[in-house]
C-alpha cells in the first residue's frame, strides 16, 4: 500500500502534529508500506530524523504574497518558485512569520478557497505530484489543507482522508468575520473527505459535532511515539530534592502557569520541591512566559526553564532528571505526545480529567487525574505521588510497560493499515 501524507509545518517551531506525523511515516515504513510524506507551507522541524523527502507545497512566504498582493498571482512562476526553498523559509520564520490564528485569518478563507482563490497555482502543483504518485491512500494531516481536496478527487483514485489533530484550537483562536466564514467553508469542503482519523474517542465526537460531520465516517488510531529511543526507567525513590516537570509548547493553553501556581501550594508541604520545565517558546508567547516567571519568582532557583532541546537525547535527559511529570492544560487536549514521552522514560503523570487525558491514563494506567482547572487538586496529586513510594512505583511501571504496548510505532502502523486498507 501507498500512503501520501500531506503535513503542515510549524513555522519553525517543534509542532506536535509535525512530529506525530514524521513518526507515524517511519512506523509505517518499518511496516512495509510505501509512504511520501509531503510537507506544505514550511519544513518540518522533528527532533528525530527527517522522513520528508519531496519538495514544499503551498510554500509560506508565497502564500503570503498570494494572499495580501493580487498583483504577486500574475507573476510567472518560475520567478517566485525559489522563495519555496527549505533554507529560505527556514531564515524568514525564524521571527518574520507567525502561526498565531489571530493574525492568519484573511490566509485561512484564501486557502480554504482552493480552485477559486489566489492559491489556486499552488494546488495545481500539488494534485500535478500526488497524481504522479498514484497512491492508494492520501492522508491530509489537518482539514484546513483541504484546499486541494475537490480537484484531488477528480483526478486520483485514491481514497482521501484527514486526520484531526487539534484543528479546532486554531480555528477557535481566528477574529471574526474570518471564524466564522472559515467555519463556513471548512464544513462545506471537509464534506469531500472519505474518511476521518482521530486518536481519541472524546476528539471523534467532538469533531464529528464540530464540523458538522457523521460520526460513522470517523476512524480512531492510537497515538504512538517511538519508543525505542526512550531508555528512561522507572526510578526506585525520588529525587533530593524531589522535582516536578514540564514539558511542552509554551503556551496559555498548554498550563505552565496553572502548575507553578501547584507546585507554590505544594511547597507549603514540601518545602525543597522545585519544578523544571522545558518546550518551545515562540515570539508570540514570551509576554506571557515573562509573566509565568514573575509567577514563579518565590520558588528562587526552584523554579528552571531549559528551553527546547533540539535533539531526542537532550529531551530523553531531560525527562530522566525528573520525579512526576504534568502538563495541566487549560484547553481539552485531543492529543497527548509529551505524555507518551513522560512515560516511555519511567515518569507516572498527574493531569487534569478531560480531554484525551482520560483515554491515556486508562490505556495504561500510569497516572492519576485530578479536577481541571483547580490548583489544589493538581498540588494534591503531585503529592500523594512523590510521598506514596509504592503508588509512584506502580503508576511509573504501568506507564511504562502500557505505552510500548498500546502506544508505539508498530501498534499505530498496524492499526492504520487495518483501517485503511
Amino acid at each position: 500500500m501507498h500512503i501520501a501524507i500531506i503535513t503542515a509545518g510549524g513555522a519553525g517551531m517543534f509542532c506536535g502534529s509535525c512530529m506525530h506525523d514524521n513518526s507515524w511515516a517511519k512506523g509505517l515504513r518499518a511496516a512495509g508500506a510505501e509512504v511520501s510524506l509531503i510537507p506544505m507551507y514550511t519544513p518540518i522541524r522533528v527532533d528525530e530524523e527527517d522522513q520528508t523527502s519531496t519538495p514544499i507545497f503551498f510554500g509560506g512566504i508565497n502564500c503570503y504574497l498570494n494572499d495580501r498582493f493580487s498583483w504577486w498571482q500574475r507573476v510567472p512562476r518560475f520567478l517566485t518558485r525559489w522563495l519555496d526553498s527549505p533554507g529560505i523559509i527556514r531564515r524568514a520564520t525564524k521571527r518574520a512569520v507567525s502561526n498565531d490564528a489571530k493574525l492568519l485569518g484573511s490566509m485561512t478563507l484564501s486557502m480554504l478557497r482552493g480552485e477559486e482563490g489566489p492559491h489556486r497555482q499552488a494546488g495545481e502543483e500539488l494534485v500535478a505530484y500526488v497524481r504522479q504518485l498514484q497512491p492508494d491512500v492520501v492522508c491530509f494531516s489537518n482539514s484546513m489543507l483541504c484546499s486541494t481536496l475537490r480537484t484531488l478527487k477528480q483526478t486520483c483514485t485514491g481514497r482521501t482522508y484527514c486526520v484531526l489533530q487539534g484543528d479546532d484550537i486554531f480555528l477557535d483562536g481566528l477574529i471574526e468575520p474570518y471564524r466564522s466564514q472559515v467555519l463556513t467553508l471548512l464544513r462545506e469542503r471537509a464534506a469531500d473527505f472519505d474518511g476521518f482519523l482521530t486518536h481519541s474517542a472524546y476528539y471523534r465526537d467532538y469533531m464529528a459535532e464540530y464540523l458538522s460531520l457523521p460520526v460513522g465516517k470517523f476512524h480512531l488510531l492510537p497515538l504512538a511515539i517511538d519508543c525505542s529511543v526512550h531508555d528512561g526507567r522507572p526510578k526506585s525513590s525520588v529525587g533530593d530534592p524531589p522535582t516536578v516537570g514540564y514539558f511542552a509548547r509554551i503556551c496559555p493553553e498548554k498550563g505552565l502557569d496553572r502548575l507553578v501556581e501547584a507546585v507554590l501550594l505544594l511547597r507549603q508541604r514540601l518545602p525543597n520541591v522545585r519544578l523544571h520545565a522545558g518546550g518551545y517558546l515562540g515570539a508570540q508567547h514570551e509576554a506571557y512566559f515573562d509573566g509565568v516567571c514573575r509567577q514563579a519568582a518565590p520558588l528562587g532557583d526552584a523554579f528552571l526553564y531549559i528551553g527546547s532541546p533540539v535533539t531526542k537525547t537532550g529531551k530523553v535527559g531531560f525527562l530522566k532528571s525528573l520525579d512526576v511529570f504534568s502538563v495541566p492544560t487549560a484547553y481539552r487536549e485531543p492529543k497527548g505526545l509529551y505524555v507518551l514521552e513522560a512515560w516511555a522514560n519511567g515518569l507516572p503523570v498527574v493531569l487534569p480529567r478531560h480531554g484525551a487525558f482520560s483515554e491515556l491514563v486508562a490505556s495504561t494506567g500510569g497516572g492519576l487525574l485530578v479536577e481541571p482547572g483547580n490548583s489544589q487538586s493538581l498540588a494534591d496529586g503531585l503529592e500523594r505521588v512523590l510521598t506514596d513510594d509504592r503508588l509512584r512505583a506502580e503508576l511509573a511501571e504501568r506507564g511504562h510497560e502500557g505505552v510500548r504496548r498500546e502506544h508505539d510505532l508498530a501498534s499505530l502502523a498496524r492499526a492504520t493499515l487495518a483501517t485503511l486498507g
